[in-house]
Order: C-alpha cells, then structure tokens, then sequence
C-alpha cells in the first residue's frame, strides 16, 4: 500500500525532527516519502506499473473462439449487503463491469452455463447471490446459473470452479489487472481457461486527457491493485515450488 507506506515515512521523519534525533535521517525520510507520494499520484508513473499487468491479455471480441464452449466463469470482485439498495448497486464497480462481460459472452453461447464464483468474506452474504440477482434482472434465466458460494480468493475460487467445471474449456471473466493471477491460478489447478479480461484501468484513454497532468488519489490506488497482483503471482508461484 503506498499511502501507508508513505505516511509511515512521514511519521517516522516527523518524530526524529520533534524529538531532535538524528535530523540528517529525518530530512531523508520526508524527502523521500514526499517523491514516492507525488510521483505514484501522477498517470504517467501508475500506468507504466498497471500497463503491464492489463496488456497481458486482449478483450474477448473474437466469436470465433469461442467455438465448443459451455462455460462463462465470472468471478466476484466485492460488494456489500444492504437491503435498502438494488442489487446492482450492491456490487462493487468492478464485480458489475465483470458480470455484464459474462452476460455478453454468455449470451453468444446458447446454452452455455454462466458460473458466477465468490464466497462470503467480509459480508454475511455470498457475493454470488448478488450477482446471480443482478444477472437475472439483466435477463439471464436461473436455470442457466450456476452459484459458486464458498471461495473467498482466486485459488479457492479455481479449485471449487474445477469442481463444478472438470476439464473442460471455459471462458474465465475477470478484471484485466487480476487477470495474469486468475489465469495462473486456474491453469495450476489443471483448468482451461479462455481470458476475458475486462474493467480496464484510464490507461487506454488519450494520455492527453487533462487528468493524466495532475496528481490523484485514483494513480495511488491503481497502483495498491497492482502492486496486490504483483506479489499474489509471486506467491502463487512459490507455492507451487517444491522444497
């Protein structure tokens, strides 16, 4: 997280300058708390960190592969529980975004099976249910879902799909910066997964759009997701290395 990191350089570089102890580190850890903050706010710097990750896969626009496919998986992405919204508005933006790109693929398969994957973790209730409520509002019959309730990450999620899934092909949706961990996390555990990615970052808008020129709060969190990715592939990696 670089705004915790950040301000953890900050109130360490504050406490030695009140406390008169060792100014010379003090200055270092401001100076260097205050360029790592500015530069990570600005586009030009997050989009050369999330570019990577959402260029590792193209959009699903091709009908022709999609040819013997059965199976749309979509995975959850957050939402919360709150009866006094619509369900659509219960979904997080990138649990939507994804979901309307399952529907889309979903929708050129007749009789393919839209599998909507995600568990329970900080919510009483299992992010499937909410998106199979906001699927069936968008017109997509019930019988043609199938709910995956228990995962609450994306290797818990590959193994339960597997499950429902076997070997054959599928089409995996998710957000494009997720994407190069689903798609490793789903081929270890022996699936066949189709990308789909989805929910692209502002990197593929005109970089001379006003924004991309000052500093945001939105580039620190582009780069939190990514920085996120980066260590979930690093972690997936290593736990598949024997010892």
């Amino acid at each position: 997280m670089p705004l915790t990191i950040c301000l953890g350089l900050f109130g360490v570089g504050v406490f030695l300058l009140w406390f008169r102890r060792r100014p010379g580190l003090a200055k270092t850890l401001l100076t260097v708390g205050v360029l790592v903050l500015t530069s990570l706010s600005f586009s030009s710097v997050a989009n050369q960190i999330v570019k990577p990750l959402e260029s590792w896969h193209a959009p699903l626009l091709d009908a022709r592969k999609l040819q013997d496919l059965n199976w749309v998986v979509v995975l959850g992405g957050g939402h919360f529980s709150n009866q006094k919204f619509p369900s659509n508005a219960q979904l997080e933006n990138q649990s939507l975004s994804r979901l309307v790109e399952g529907i889309r693929i979903q929708k050129m398969l007749p009789g393919s099976k839209l599998v909507l994957s995600g568990g329970s973790v900080f919510d009483p209730l299992p992010e499937a249910d909410t998106m199979a409520d906001v699927a069936h509002m968008l017109g997509v019959s019930r019988d043609d879902m199938i709910l995956e309730t228990h995962a609450r990450d994306t290797q818990e999620q590959a193994k339960s799909v597997k499950k429902l899934v076997g070997p054959a092909p599928m089409v995996l949706v998710t957000s494009a910066i997720h994407m190069p961990r689903a798609m490793l996390a789903f081929e270890k555990a022996g699936l066949r997964p189709l990308p789909a990615p989805v929910d692209f970052s502002d990197w593929i808008r005109s970089e001379k759009a006003p924004q991309h020129f000052f500093p945001r709060a939105k580039e620190l969190k582009k780069v939190e997701s990514a920085l996120h990715e980066y260590l979930g592939l690093l972690w997936i990696e290593l736990k598949s290395i024997s010892f």
